[in-house]
């Protein structure tokens, strides 16, 4: 066992030192009212986790609901740039305002409050975890329908502390085709119910290629086994996304929340 910090909130080991009834939740900033928090994670990276974030918050901000992305990913984080949003963040007292979208997505990332967004986060898990929640207890949110937290990819410090210092409300899974994932997306499912959080679904990216001549689907990546997954694990499929050049030009552009279709856009009725 790893050496004691007394930090239960970032500690996954069962000791004699830990209440089995104690509560890790951690406050909101008193000006935070968040009706829903909703994580979103793959076991690995690369999947376009960050993608699925960005689509679900706009496809919430669209039909009218207060959406807001609290982006986990500390040594990685990408939510900013698909977004266009390239200001600090500023706070007073009370602490610090997320930054809004020009739909009005409100946002917190890393990249929001370092000098330099290209600098890279040379930080130590603990460090990390504590920004992660800071994100949740120093942020003034307001008054916000549906959090999205852009997780991390894995299972270690980040996504322990989101889902013992949050109120999540459920976990949305990311994963592609190729059949090595299955063995990550399982990990992923395990952490969930180990946490007892419910798993809303799965989302699979980079399904299908469609010809834009024939219209032909084609899996680039492989035949999908995510109808296997979610029959395995009892989990409903929520969307089988495309390779679309088009969004990923959108998201380089910083216009996510304009992009159409939102291939989410039904997934988000559902929540």
């Amino acid at each position: 066992m790893a050496e004691c910090t007394h930090d239960c909130s970032s500690c996954g080991e069962s000791c004699s030192e830990r209440s089995a009834d104690f509560d890790f939740k951690a406050a909101a900033n008193p000006r935070s009212h968040v009706k829903k928090v909703i994580a979103v994670m793959s076991g690995k990276g690369g999947v376009g986790k960050s993608l699925v974030t960005a689509s679900l918050a706009a496809a919430c901000q669209k039909q009218g609901k207060q959406a807001a992305i609290l982006d986990a990913d500390i040594t990685g984080p990408s939510i900013p740039k698909a977004f266009g949003i390239h200001d600090r963040a500023m706070g007073n007292d009370e602490g610090i305002f997320p930054v809004s979208t020009r739909t009005g997505i409100k946002l917190m990332s890393l990249n929001l409050l370092v000098e330099n967004e290209s600098d890279p986060v040379v930080w130590r898990g603990s460090l990390i975890a504590g920004t992660v929640k800071q994100f949740w207890t120093d942020v003034q949110w307001g008054d916000v329908d549906y959090m999205f937290v852009d997780m991390p990819p894995g299972t270690g410090d980040v996504p322990l502390t989101v889902f013992q210092s949050l109120p999540v409300d459920g976990i949305i899974i990311v994963t592609s085709p190729q059949e090595l994932v299955s063995m990550i997306v399982e990990k992923a499912v395990k952490m969930a119910e180990m946490m007892n959080i419910p798993i809303l679904g799965l989302v699979e990216n980079y399904s299908y290629f469609q010809c834009p001549d024939c219209g032909k689907r084609h899996a680039i990546f492989g035949e999908s086994h995510i109808d296997d997954i979610a029959e395995l694990h009892a989990l409903e499929v929520l969307a089988r996304l495309p390779i679309d050049p088009a969004l990923a030009a959108a998201c380089d552009a910083g216009r996510a929340e304009e992009f159409s279709p939102n291939y989410l856009e039904n997934v988000v009725k559902t929540l």
